[in-house]
């Protein structure tokens, strides 16, 4: 079993920062490959990104303004957002899955946070 917090969210300007955190408890994080998404009513759920075993991965409409990391010995997920835009506005969600190579799939995951609000204003 594994229990994920997500925290960070908040208002922001178009072009500005936000970093979200995700805590993790229970089993060995190291283990897992943690994944971000994001949901909107117009797109339901969404892929941003996924750390795994292989790498860092991002989606098209987030490379280069997003970044994912994660501490191990902190049992934390990262989702550093700068240059945001009005459209990234949506409820994020960090998820754990036990496949080493989770990828894009929402369905790989089966741990996920509690999601946090990202309201970027133009």
């Amino acid at each position: 079993q594994v229990q994920l917090v997500e925290s960070g969210g908040g208002l922001v300007q178009a072009g500005g920062s936000l970093r979200l955190s995700c805590a993790a408890s229970g089993r060995t994080f190291s283990n897992y490959a943690m994944g971000w998404f994001r949901h909107t009513p117009e797109k339901e759920r969404e892929f941003v990104g996924v750390i795994n075993r292989s790498g860092i991965y991002y989606a098209d409409s987030v490379k280069g303004r997003f970044t994912i990391s994660r501490d191990n010995a902190k049992n934390t997920a990262y989702l550093q957002m700068n240059s945001l835009k009005p459209e990234d506005t949506a409820v994020y969600y960090c998820a754990a899955s036990e496949a080493y190579f989770a990828g894009s799939k929402s369905d790989e995951y089966y741990y996920w946070g509690q999601g946090t609000q990202v309201t970027v204003s133009s």
